[in-house]
């Protein structure tokens, strides 16, 4: 025969610890009856929830139902200011352990993730586990950890050829040289970060776009055809060829396009962020008087990618003052 369920026994046994499995036995009630019955009781501050979240998540047994017992009439009037006083001290409770300092930290503190050389913390700061060298944007730098050594990149250092790209094309870029070992980490005014793994690969990235590179990396300056100076940025751009890992830069999430031989496309070049290695850019013009006297459609000067490969854009026009 099912028997009557003592509620003094029942908060006794939950509060010494006895699981579900064995709840449901001694009292011969289903594990759905038993949980319901048991909420009950905390709606009338016989129990508190955290007494019922430390039950022992054990299997339940199919066992008989029984009728839920009416709750002692002599309390009844006292049970829901007592209900009312534990749900607010636990409520206080759980502000102060989420509010708290040492939650903050939790929450916000360097994350393990061992994925290698690069890492991303959030979408919107590197991580570089560093033993040797890699090559950073000059600025980028914004906290680091252990024996790391910087090194502005020198003006001869990569040659004649390429100082002298620098000085007639105004490119933006400036690299610096992270050498040790420790872990160091990278952001870019708030951009969002991409991470790209090169193997014998090679792609074109706007210089003001590149954050770090390994120092496997071949890199060189290179100079869009037609340049004119009626645009601020975006005509210069770093080509990264070799293997190992890159990191880019772009305002909000990006857009890759396919490129292939009947599908050409063209691009605004200061939200052109980088492209495949195998094409070569061409710069098209869209100029008339109207043009001159502010009638014309505002996109005078474009990118024609023709070929197969892929564009990367960004949801913002990125102008960069040169010099």
């Amino acid at each position: 025969m099912p028997r009557r369920i003592s509620i003094n026994d029942l908060t006794t046994d939950v509060r010494s610890g006895m699981g579900y499995s064995a709840l449901c036995r001694k009292y011969r009630v289903s594990r759905e009856r038993l949980e319901e019955f048991l909420q009950k009781l905390v709606d009338k501050g016989l129990l508190n929830q955290s007494e019922i979240a430390g039950i022992a998540p054990s299997a339940p047994t199919a066992v008989l139902d029984v009728p839920l017992p009416p709750a002692p009439a002599a309390s009844s009037a006292a049970v829901p200011a007592a209900a009312r006083s534990t749900r607010k001290a636990t409520d206080r409770s759980l502000a102060a352990r989420r509010y708290s300092i040492a939650e903050f930290v939790k929450a916000t503190e360097q994350k393990e993730r061992e994925e290698g050389l690069f890492e991303l913390e959030g979408d919107r700061m590197l991580e570089v586990n560093l033993d040797g060298r890699v090559w950073t944007k000059m600025g980028s730098m914004i906290a680091y950890v252990g024996d790391i050594k910087f090194t502005r990149e020198g003006a001869l250092e990569h040659g004649v050829g390429r100082l002298l790209k620098k000085t007639v094309s105004g490119e933006g870029t400036r690299l610096t040289k992270a050498e040790g070992r420790g872990t160091l980490y990278l952001a870019d005014s708030g951009k969002k970060i991409s991470i790209l793994k090169l193997e014998s690969d090679s792609i074109y990235v706007n210089g003001n776009d590149v954050l770090a590179f390994e120092d496997s990396i071949a890199w060189d300056i290179k100079l869009m055809k037609k340049i004119s100076s009626m645009l601020a940025g975006g005509l210069t751009n770093v080509r990264l060829e070799g293997t190992g890992m890159v990191a880019i830069t772009t305002h909000h999430q990006p857009l890759t396009l396919r490129v292939t031989s009947d599908n050409p496309v063209v691009t605004d070049p200061n939200a052109t962020v980088a492209w495949s290695g195998s094409l070569e850019p061409q710069m098209k013009t869209d100029i008339s008087i109207r043009t001159f006297f502010g009638r014309g459609s505002g996109e005078s000067i474009q990118m024609l990618f023709q070929g197969n490969g892929f564009v990367v854009i960004q949801p913002c026009e990125e102008v960069y003052l040169q010099g």
